[in-house]
């Protein structure tokens, strides 16, 4: 097993091993969230390592550059050791990097980030399936039906219609639960969830975001195939939504996934 704990006294760097441990502590932390289906979806695993010239090499080692095949070796042993349901074929890609990208999961002690790319099942395509219906199931929105098309951007989802961010930014719900319209909104996130229509896999998938998991908001899905509940504890996976599914939004609200 892994010394993941193991620190160096006082503030002297990690060598190539404790910085190992410490990212490889890090990826299964970020894994073991995925514990409501997301992670039979991931499709690679993408870390990338923003340091300073003279850190570089101490990087290039702890993540066996010369044999990268190594380092994805060792998350594979974590995933298969603490159970968690990795698909045959992901990929790990390191990057060095200037700058991070948007969206990454970062960890304060380390210089490197993470981001989680999910796959899936295809879904066969239609004409039909480019259109879908959102319908109110529990709980009171402005509307009690929604069609949503592919391809024509995000669908938010979340209390109010508009919300306006800390830093002076504007989010449009397209799927909206005022609070004057019922007292059990308000435990709806303003920032709850979104839908995105993925073109290469040609589905519609569903993401929480940042109000939408724990340990504040939950989002859920009972999918209509086996009423099982699966949580989505990740904002980076997103679920691959089929005709009958329920998106269920803080307990409070019920949503069902149809194709048209």
């Amino acid at each position: 097993m892994f010394d993941f704990f193991k620190k160096n006294k006082g503030d002297a760097p990690l060598d190539a091993k404790g910085l190992r441990d410490e990212i490889l502590q890090f990826i299964k932390e970020e894994l073991q969230q995925l514990d409501g289906g997301e992670g039979k979806y991931l499709k690679a695993l993408e870390l990338f390592v923003r340091v300073r010239a003279e850190e570089l090499f101490n990087y290039e080692t702890a993540l066996y550059s010369a044999a990268p095949e190594k380092f994805q070796e060792e998350v594979q042993r974590i995933a298969d050791n603490f159970a968690l349901d990795l698909p045959e074929g992901w990929k790990l890609v390191v990057h060095y990097v200037t700058e991070f990208p948007e969206g990454v999961i970062q960890r304060a002690q380390l210089k490197v980030g993470l981001i989680l790319k999910s796959s899936g099942s295809p879904v066969m395509v239609s004409e039909t399936s480019l259109t879908a219906s959102l319908k109110v199931i529990t709980g009171r929105a402005e509307q009690g039906i929604y069609v949503i098309e592919a391809g024509k951007g995000r669908i938010n989802i979340g209390r109010e219609s508009s919300v306006q961010g800390s830093d002076g930014s504007l989010r449009l719900n397209t799927i909206a639960f005022p609070a004057e319209a019922q007292e059990s909104n308000k435990y709806i996130s303003r920032r709850h969830a979104h839908l995105e229509w993925d073109e290469q896999q040609a589905c519609f998938k569903l993401y929480a975001d940042e109000g939408g998991v724990p340990p504040g908001n939950k989002t859920k899905i009972r999918t209509a195939k086996d009423e099982t509940t699966h949580k989505l504890n990740s904002t980076q996976v997103g679920y691959i939504l089929k005709t009958g599914d329920q998106i269920i939004l803080a307990d409070v609200a019920v949503l069902e996934f149809t194709t048209v």
